[in-house]
């Protein structure tokens, strides 16, 4: 019998959407103050800093961990956050507008909707392609005048947020393949330490360790560590833990529009028409790809309760095909 709770219904998607855009902001927020480099180290250290008393004291002595989990989440780590947070908060440090960095980042979706099918074995439906697109469509909307292609920037700096789309997307399979087993709580403390350590060899390496003395650079340090990490990666997990990969995805359409009303909170940044129809778009797109309906795969929550009722002398091959303690 399926139960509801906090952490598998419709609140955790609602909290990813809010918190995963308020890294866009923090971004904004920090290299407005310092660079990007020492705004990603000093942040890790904070988090390390808090995650990992808190795992040796809560989580060390209920789950022990392979040295293949490990070995995983630190890949994941590296990809989701390392060079995903360095290419997203690069790109807006060397001028590519925020929109449009949110635009490219929610090609995510189609890219790991085309992907879960050979790679996870998990069905894209019809109906949760149309909404993808439409989703895309609506992105496009809502930050259509802020596309700016000013002549006066390097091409180049363009496919910097693509770097950044790619390695989520790769994490995503990754963790959802191979690293669905390990609890979320050694998850983010893995990854955390991981990324806390390379940004402080790179922030060292490259002059930029010292933080600077403006407040304005540690209020945005408590905004990113609060709010986008533990926050908008933790919620990122967490809903991939209890959902498909493509429907935990396509909450990314909601992003722009979310980033668009904290910017018009935090900056004043005006919010227009086509900003609005395409939020009510974009709502509508996830909506369909979330509409119950159709022969898609089960939910992972699902397949593990049906697991629980069939015969142990015959198992039955989960949508992964891996045994059931890689299952989400």
């Amino acid at each position: 019998m399926r139960s509801l709770s906090l952490t598998s219904g419709p609140l955790p998607a609602a909290a990813l959407v809010v918190m995963w855009s308020s890294g866009f902001i923090g971004a904004r927020l920090g290299t407005d103050a310092a660079d990007t480099l020492t705004v990603l180290m000093w942040r890790f250290l904070i988090v390390a800093a808090l995650v990992v008393p808190w795992w040796w004291i809560v989580r060390r002595r209920r789950h022990r961990l392979s040295s293949r989990d490990v070995a995983t989440q630190v890949v994941v780590g590296l990809l989701a956050q390392s060079v995903y947070l360095l290419s997203s908060v690069k790109s807006i440090e060397l001028g590519v507008p925020a929109g449009t960095t949110s635009l490219i980042e929610s090609l995510q979706p189609l890219v790991a909707g085309a992907l879960v099918g050979p790679l996870l074995k998990e069905r894209v439906t019809g109906r949760q392609w149309v909404g993808l697109v439409l989703g895309l469509v609506a992105v496009a909307l809502v930050i259509g005048d802020g596309l700016s292609l000013a002549s006066d920037r390097p091409g180049w700096i363009y496919a910097v947020p693509f770097i950044g789309m790619a390695t989520l997307t790769a994490a995503t399979l990754l963790q959802r393949g191979r690293g669905a087993a390990v609890p979320l709580g050694d998850s983010l403390a893995i990854q955390c330490c991981t990324s806390a350590v390379l940004f402080t060899c790179l922030g060292l390496a490259s002059g930029n360790a010292r933080p600077p003395g403006d407040g304005g650079f540690w209020l945005a340090l408590f905004w990113m560590v609060f709010l986008a990490t533990f926050g908008g990666y933790g919620f990122y997990w967490l809903n991939l833990k209890h959902h498909s990969v493509t429907r935990v995805n396509s909450l990314i359409y909601l992003c722009p529009p979310t980033t668009a009303f904290w910017a018009f909170l935090m900056f004043g940044d005006p919010v227009g028409a086509l900003a609005v129809t395409g939020f009510v778009i974009s709502l509508g797109a996830v909506l369909l790809v979330n509409r119950p309906g159709g022969p898609a795969a089960p939910e992972p929550h699902q397949e593990e309760e049906e697991k629980a009722d069939v015969s142990v002398a015959q198992p039955r091959s989960s949508v992964t095909g891996t045994p059931l303690r890689d299952e989400a």
